[in-house]
């Protein structure tokens, strides 16, 4: 089922120039860039994406993070893109991420984990809307669509 979720390079994957090694990873995996953008979060911003965090040990020093430099904030499309994005994007501390993955070959530790991907279908709903306005969302046909979406 075509579907499309919410994906987000961290300052970490920005800072240290990754962020086209792994759109290519996406791309090359079949799913199709429908809305981008580099910008800098507001804290409002950050409190409002991460509030099921809010309260917990971490939340403080998660928003300064996320916060403290350039992020790429994406939608991607495709056959079941939520599931198959978290796989690609792997576990959240890479001391347990899969080779392979992006937090597996990218990642330093669990509090610059390189990437952030939706992980339900209300999630990406929800944090697509945060994100992108409706009129930031290019409709167009990739030449081999036909071949991937058979």
């Amino acid at each position: 089922m075509k579907q499309r979720t919410f994906a987000m390079l961290k300052p970490d994957a920005v800072k240290r120039r990754l962020t086209g090694i792994i759109l290519s990873r996406f791309e090359q995996r079949g799913f199709k860039l429908v809305a981008a953008k580099t910008m800098i979060i507001s804290d409002e911003l950050a409190k409002t994406h991460y509030g099921e965090h809010e309260g917990k040990p971490f939340f403080d020093d998660l928003i300064s993070y996320i916060t403290s430099g350039p992020v790429f904030a994406m939608v991607l499309e495709g056959d079941d893109v939520i599931s198959l994005v978290r796989k690609m994007v792997g576990a959240t501390n890479p001391k347990e991420a899969d080779v392979g993955t992006i937090r597996g070959d990218y990642a330093i530790d669990t509090g610059r984990n390189i990437v952030h991907a939706s992980d339900s279908q209300e999630s990406a709903e929800r944090e697509i809307k945060l994100f992108f306005d409706e009129s930031e969302f290019c409709d167009y046909n990739l030449p081999d669509e036909d071949i991937i979406y058979e």
